[in-house]
């Protein structure tokens, strides 16, 4: 687990789309990355509503707590705090390349636009744009603002994928898992991890979801 293209920061904040984070969580981990946890604080109050899971605010119980919900090891799955300056996704020669935020405030959105780094998400988002990594938003809000518009702009011209949780219906979904399915899919695709989580565009009758 130490091989530094298997290595992933995933943060979770506050915007609706509970559900997404934990499909890709899933989904990396099932790909055996190293995923490097961040969680927001407003992030576990949308788990809380929107999937009905009360998750620890110490990063050690949540840590044990994630391991024990998707049966993997401390060693595959990390989680450190917000203000837990000396973990490795801090600093330039330490942190994994790759970082997802997902779900991503649009306040999130607007600290990373701006450098903020007050705390760990945000320095976490800003190591790897400063060291020219692959850094992926997935912004959930509707409708957006000029300022919100402006803040992805300014994040797009610094290299930063923004993916808006916006799934197609040309797969025609059955379930709302279909409906994350395809998010998650766009994801790892833009990360370059294999997946099967739905048929690609012109090899639906060959290559059926399995």
């Amino acid at each position: 687990m130490n091989n530094d293209d298997n290595r992933i920061t995933l943060a979770i904040t506050g915007a609706s789309g509970a559900p997404y984070a934990l499909r890709l969580l899933e989904c990396l981990l099932a790909q055996q990355q190293q995923v490097h946890v961040l969680m927001s604080s407003a992030a576990r109050v949308v788990f809380a509503t929107e999937q009905q899971l009360q998750l620890a605010a110490a990063p050690e119980a949540l840590a044990e707590q994630l391991q024990r919900h998707f049966q993997t090891s401390p060693e595959q799955l990390k989680v450190y705090g917000k203000n837990d300056w000396f973990s490795p996704v801090a600093s330039g020669s330490a942190a994994p390349r790759r970082m997802v935020v997902c779900p991503c405030s649009t306040g999130s959105l607007a600290a990373i636009a701006h450098g903020n780094s007050d705390n760990l998400i945000e320095r976490a988002a800003d190591v790897v744009i400063k060291e020219r990594g692959q850094l992926i938003l997935v912004p959930r809000e509707t409708p957006f603002s000029a300022i919100h518009l402006q803040n992805m702009l300014t994040l797009a011209q610094a290299g930063v994928t923004i993916m808006p949780a916006a799934p197609g219906f040309y797969h025609q979904p059955q379930s709302i898992a279909d409906l994350v399915d395809f998010m998650v899919a766009r994801i790892l695709d833009h990360l370059r991890i294999p997946h099967q989580l739905q048929s690609r565009w012109g090899y639906a009758k060959e290559h059926p979801k399995q």
